[in-house]
């Protein structure tokens, strides 16, 4: 699992249905949702 941080519970968590994308600038980011609270949360991975 990849580990991501919440801003809402201002933690560390383990992302729960990750997907990875690339964005605009062509960076590798992993968005997934926070377990407690459900938010998104995003983690980049660096270029392809």
């Amino acid at each position: 699992m990849v580990e991501g941080y919440c801003v809402k519970c201002k933690k560390k968590t383990e992302m729960n249905d990750v997907k990875e994308v690339v964005n605009k600038r062509g960076m590798r980011m992993a968005k997934g949702k926070c377990p407690k609270c459900g938010i998104t949360v995003c983690r980049i991975l660096g270029k392809a």
